[in-house]
């Protein structure tokens, strides 16, 4: 095989060259960190190279989506570096004084967690291909178990040695650590299992990563309340709330998953009626399960682990009534352009011949006339809007795949008409993605940022540039940037330019003059470039990855 510089294609040299510029900006003192990401970019490419090999491709293992390679070397940097960055630019603020020490240590924590899940799930894929090599049954054999006594015994001795060279503390910091790791495998088998051919490898990493150090954030908050114990880390109101709904509509499946099944189990002994009275039944168990979580059992963790002097639900009310003619206005703005939009849009995919791909270019559109007004004026209740949308995301998405009466087949037929070759029956990821694209980067910056166009990633990449890319592509583009793919260069340069005359229409707005006039326009070239670059190149889900790009270039 030849060395994996030599097998560098277009996405994986645009992801190095993301790396490298990320690393360039780092200073002395996160020199640790530096290495680690550097150490963990080329194991992901010589993970990726050996996992696409033609002879043995990994995702035909795990059956993943098909028509999209891999995606490791992608999916194993963007969070690492996402957290590197941030750990650049909270670095600024600890110097400045505008940020405490906490959050900066705080963050090299979780930095190190999301390294330690990288690392521990390219281990997995590489003792995976090895044992496949071999035509031999990885997860039945004893070959497993050995592999499992083996990581326990290393991580039993890696305890003892930081026990007794860097104190209980340390140990504790490493085995949070480990476990972030393990769990972030046995996650990724579980999606790969649940929705076969509907990820890549690279995008399931991305989402379990993220999971996992999310909600491991939320158990370390709460083990801080049971202890006693004060981190230094402020939490806020909206947060917590959104933190805790999020985690609890996850569970709710598997919690009606059970009482369905003891239910049904009850049931058989003194019914027999008809289909739709079980199917009503059915609805009537998921409603209540619904209404306990959201109003009893999400509510009661965010009462415990914030001071809360009112249940979290009536604070979401008073914070949105505390400014009513701005937030209600705005409310009524959403609520009539969604619902226009939405009924044009549905229309069109029944009734035109325009392509399925332009069609959803116009929802990006959309969320740029929804988001950016928002986020300009009211940046604070955009952030509790994003976590009620994506509540009520969820909610659907269950009630679509479980088909509960009496919205489950309107849900999934009025979905499926926005759908891609990304999309399946078993769950549709597009609304989520587009969603968190431009959500997760005005939640990251909610707590501090000082590049004023950092929380406008999402919006940017994804409403803007993705959009013209694709409509100018389509309908002019030529060149393409490879033989076998769709995307061209056209395409690609009317993405980027159109992203920059957005950015400089932005920063007027902004206020921020003293950006426009230092050497903070050439970072942005950059940042455009490459995640536009990335655009063209990438198989993987574009809406989850770009935006992620785009935002931890815009904090250097």
């Amino acid at each position: 095989m030849a060395p994996p510089l030599l097998q560098l294609n277009g996405e994986r040299a645009v992801v190095l060259l993301y790396v490298i510029r990320i690393l360039s900006s780092s200073s002395l003192s996160l020199i640790p960190q530096a290495f680690s990401l550097s150490v963990l970019s080329l194991f992901a490419l010589c993970v990726e190279i050996f996992a696409d090999h033609a002879s043995n491709p990994l995702a035909h293992y795990f059956q993943t989506r098909p028509g999209a390679s891999s995606g490791i070397l992608l999916g194993a940097v963007t969070l690492p570096s996402l957290m590197f960055s941030r750990l650049i630019q909270i670095l600024r603020a600890v110097t400045l004084h505008e940020v405490g020490i906490e959050e900066l240590e705080h963050l090299k924590l979780q930095f190190w967690a999301v390294s330690a899940i990288c690392f521990t799930v390219l281990f997995f894929l590489c003792i995976i291909g090895r044992h496949q090599t071999k035509n031999i049954d990885f997860f039945s054999s004893k070959i497993n178990l050995n592999a499992k006594h083996s990581f326990m015994v290393v991580a039993s001795l890696g305890f003892c040695f930081s026990s007794l060279f860097g104190g209980w503390h340390v140990s504790l910091m490493l085995l949070c650590v480990l476990c972030h790791g393990l769990t972030a495998v046995k996650l990724l088998q579980k999606m790969l299992r649940t929705f076969p051919a509907c990820v890549s490898i690279g995008e399931s990493l991305l989402v379990t990563s993220g999971l996992v150090i999310y909600f491991g954030d939320m158990l370390t908050c709460t083990a801080a309340k049971v202890f006693l114990v004060q981190n230094g880390i402020k939490r806020s109101e909206i947060s917590t709330i959104i933190q805790g709904m999020i985690f609890g509509l996850l569970l709710l499946p598997v919690f009606y998953k059970y009482v369905i099944q003891m239910w049904e189990c009850c049931a058989s002994f003194w019914s027999n009626g008809a289909q739709e009275n079980h199917d009503i039944q059915r609805s009537f168990v998921f409603y209540v399960l619904l209404t306990s979580v959201l109003v009893v059992v999400a509510p009661s963790w965010m009462q415990f682990v914030h001071d809360f002097q009112m249940h979290p639900l009536l604070w979401a009310l008073h914070f949105v009534f505390s400014e009513p003619l701005k937030r209600l206005t705005l409310c009524v703005y959403w609520l009539v352009i969604i619902s226009v939009a939405v009924r044009q849009f549905y229309y069109i995919s029944k009734n035109s011949k325009t392509e399925r791909i332009l069609l959803r270019k116009y929802y990006h559109l959309l969320a740029v006339s929804i988001f950016v007004p928002a986020l300009v004026f009211q940046a604070k209740f955009l952030d509790l809007a994003f976590g009620a949308a994506l509540a009520v995301f969820l909610v659907l998405e269950i009630i679509r795949i479980w088909k509960i009466w009496p919205l489950g087949q309107q849900v999934h037929k009025f979905m499926n008409a926005f759908t891609d070759h990304r999309d399946s029956d078993l769950i549709i990821i597009s609304h989520f993605s587009l969603l968190l694209g431009c959500a997760i980067p005005i939640w990251l910056s909610s707590d501090f940022s000082d590049r004023p166009l950092a929380p406008f990633a999402g919006i940017l990449s994804l409403g803007i540039g993705d959009t013209m890319a694709s409509m100018v592509g389509h309908k002019y583009g030529v060149l393409r940037w490879s033989k076998s793919g769709k995307k061209t260069i056209e395409g690609t340069a009317a993405g980027i330019t159109s992203v920059l005359a957005a950015c400089f229409v932005l920063l007027p707005l902004l206020a921020a003059t003293g950006y426009i006039f230092t050497m903070h326009w050439f970072s942005l070239i950059v940042a455009v470039t490459i995640s536009g670059l990335l655009e063209a190149y990438t198989a993987q889900l574009d809406n989850a990855f770009i935006p992620l790009v785009f935002y931890s270039l815009l904090c250097l």
